[in-house]
């Protein structure tokens, strides 16, 4: 079953094949996305990684956290599903 993962603390410079290079080390990446600014067009300096398998994830959350990645020390976690806005 697929994992989606919550990267934080990316440098603007990382790109969705950037992103999803790094995790492809771990197992096969579904999706990389990087959330951007919908004025701007500019990152928001985190993104998402969905892993296909859940112990390529969990290896991948291990490993990756507090890693280097485009020169920033990334956060990385399981995503948690977004809260309702009222």
């Amino acid at each position: 079953m697929a994992k989606k993962l919550y990267v934080g603390n990316l440098a603007w410079s990382t790109t969705a094949d950037s992103l999803r290079g790094a995790f492809e080390a771990f197992g096969e990446v579904e999706d990389a996305v990087i959330i951007s600014d919908k004025m701007s067009g500019r990152s928001k300096g985190f993104g998402f990684v969905t892993m296909a398998d859940d112990a390529a994830a969990d290896k991948a959350i291990a490993e990756m956290d507090g890693k280097d990645l485009d020169g920033r020390q990334i956060k990385v976690s399981e995503a948690r599903p977004m809260k309702d806005r009222d």
